[in-house]
This record gives structure tokens, sequence and C-alpha cells, in this order.
């Protein structure tokens, strides 16, 4: 059983999944769930922003696809509690001592090209560690970088091109779109992304290509020929409810 097909049944009901209702009720304050998501951003070598994008899409779906978070794991109820309701992130950042001590609770670390990201297991918002809670949120950001073409063999995350978003803001999108690909994914399909890290590309293309890709009206469609999904925000932080901020595609 994959332990995103909750994610599956919500968000692709057209694949003839058992049926769900897309918008779930709103928890009680205390009950509130989300995944604490850890950036590396050192002052003095800030990582490069594509990497670090590409480390937290890969973190976010390795945390779920996790060994021990599959039945009779130690992380299983605390992931399929959360896959279950809005699956909300936490991006924080962290430095020094302070990202050595986030490598102490349960997650995930992935490096891609010397930027470093901990996707940490979820739970509830009011249980978080205060060791995590005081890892500041806002003003997580980096400059726009120019990374080169995507490779073909990997999966691909577009970024909105008219939407703009900090890079804590990108980093819940981007692990938003490769858990709801694993979720679609076939089970040898998510052997082979497995043995490559869960690897993925990250890029922000012309608004042109944004519109090839996109979804539109028929969701079923795209993904039987393109094997693309787009990522719906809430709308909590950030942009108006309702935006599709990424574009996921298999390839």
């Amino acid at each position: 059983m994959n332990i995103l097909e909750p994610l599956a049944a919500r968000y692709a009901g057209w694949l003839g999944l058992p049926a769900e209702e897309t918008a779930l009720p709103e928890a009680s304050p205390g009950e509130v769930r989300a995944m604490p998501v850890i950036l590396h951003l050192e002052k003095a070598v800030p990582p490069g922003r594509t990497a670090l994008l590409e480390a937290a899409a890969s973190a976010a779906v390795a945390v779920c696809l996790d060994e021990r978070a599959q039945p009779g794991g130690e992380w299983h109820e605390p992931v399929r509690d959360w896959v279950s309701g809005h699956i909300r992130k936490v991006t924080r950042r962290a430095r020094g001592t302070h990202w050595q001590v986030a490598q102490e609770f349960p997650g995930v670390t992935v490096t891609v090209d010397g930027a470093e990201v901990r996707a940490l297991v979820p739970g509830r918002v009011v249980d978080v560690p205060k060791e995590i809670a005081r890892l500041q949120i806002q003003g997580s950001d980096l400059p726009p970088d120019e990374p080169p073409p995507a490779p073909d063999d990997l999966p691909l995350l577009l970024l909105n091109p008219e939407v703009s978003m900090t890079v804590g803001k990108a980093a819940a999108q981007v692990g938003h779109g490769t858990m709801i690909l694993a979720a679609l994914l076939g089970a040898d399909e998510l052997s082979a992304w497995a043995r490559r890290g869960y690897a993925c590309a990250v890029r922000t293309p012309a608004v042109a290509q944004w519109k090839q890709l996109h979804p539109g009206g028929d969701p079923a469609g795209a993904w039987r020929s393109r094997r693309v999904v787009a990522v719906r925000d809430a709308g909590f932080t950030e942009v108006e409810p309702g935006t599709v901020t990424v574009l996921a595609q298999y390839r």
C-alpha cells in the first residue's frame, strides 16, 4: 500500500480511485498538523536557490516513502495522520549549531549541489519541539539563479512564472508536487525513483511553456497524455487561494 493514497484520492479522483471530498474540513487549532522543512541557510556561503528547492522536493517525498513510514514502522502513524488531512508544510531556516541540532529529530536530509534540506516527520503544530519552533520562518529567501536545462530523465517541477514566492514558500510547494506525483505512480516507478534518491529538477519556465503544460480543465487528460499534475495552493500564505503554484511532470 502506498501511504500517499489519500492524496491520490483527493487530487486525482478522475483516476477512478476511492472518492473523497477534495475540500477537507478545517482541523481545530490543537489538531493542525504540518511537516517541518528546515532549509540550511548560512549567511557567509548561501546555497543556490534551485539546488535548495530540489533538495526540499526530494526530502519531503523521501520522508513519506521511507521504510519507517510504512505500516509497522515508527513513523507510520504520524505520516498517515498528516497525509489524510491538509498536507501543510512549515518551512524554517537554520544555520550553524541550530542546523546541527535539527539533525537530531526524526526525518531525512537531502543534499543537492551543496544545498541541504531536512524534512522532519510531520506532527501536530502545537507539539513542535522548542528547538525547531524557535527557527525563523519569515525572511527565507535567495536570489534567482540560472540553472542549466533540466535533465530529460528526472521528474520536473515548474514554478509558476507569473507568481512571486519566497524560497521558503516555493520549497513547500515543490514538496507538495513530488508527493502528489508519488501518490499517482505505480510500484515499479516508485522503486526506480527511490533508487535515485527521489531526485528531481526544479525550474521556472517561460509563460508559454507553463501554459502549454497546464492541465486547464482536463486534469485527467493532462496526467494520461503528459503525466502532469497541478499543485493548487490553499492560500494560507503569500498567494491567493486556488493559485496553481507548481506543475509537476513525471518523466
